[in-house]
């Protein structure tokens, strides 16, 4: 019998030195003798992602889900695997399932990236409003509002939110300037004082 909770440990320490390659083969180790090991599931699937394997990440998450189907965090991390391929459809059913029964921020979260990404900005808008009125700080979420409404054309309300994005990091400042969502503003006056 091994100590899964040790190999896990080691596992972990691993992907927080990014040997994430080397962790995926402690995983598999534990996931031979124990099976439905969450742990060890989920942070494989991780690794891969991290690995770029995104299909292998998929069907780590998939098996964890055959015996857990209902194991939120490997929904989550498969969502985020199927956006990172495109996969934006599946990835967004698999958003509106877990937001039937519950308010997850995270998978607001990728929700809203994903309508971005199908060009549904009204939608993905109104996704960061709901965020925004719990974090109204929260400058991620102010940016992506701000690409949103730059393209629906609300570029005053978009100049807006930009700045309240900046005033919380200058990070945004390089984001706003290099991103082709801001393309109809990039002779505005007043964009161009923001990210100067």
């Amino acid at each position: 019998m091994i100590d899964s909770n040790n190999l896990l440990n080691s596992a972990n320490k691993l992907f927080l030195k990014k040997h994430f390659a080397d962790a995926v083969l402690i995983y598999e180790k534990i996931l031979h003798h124990e099976p439905n090991n969450l742990d060890a599931i989920n942070n494989k699937g991780y690794a891969l992602s991290k690995l770029k394997k995104y299909h292998d990440a998929i069907r780590t998450y998939d098996l964890g889900l055959k015996n857990n189907p209902q194991e939120k965090t490997l929904v989550i991390n498969k969502i985020s695997a199927l956006r990172k391929m495109n996969m934006l459809n599946e990835a967004l059913h698999n958003c509106n399932n877990i937001l039937k029964n519950s308010d997850e921020l995270i998978v607001k979260y990728h929700k809203l990236r994903i309508l971005f990404s199908l060009k549904k900005y009204q939608e993905s808008l109104q996704i960061c409003d709901e965020i925004l009125y719990l974090y109204p700080n929260n400058s991620d979420i102010l940016f992506d509002k701000a690409l949103n409404l730059a393209l629906l054309d609300k570029n005053e309300d978009s100049l807006k939110s930009l700045n309240s994005a900046i005033a919380i990091s200058k990070k945004f400042k390089i984001k706003a300037k290099n991103n082709k969502s801001f393309q109809a503003l990039q002779k505005e006056p007043n964009f161009l004082k923001l990210v100067g």
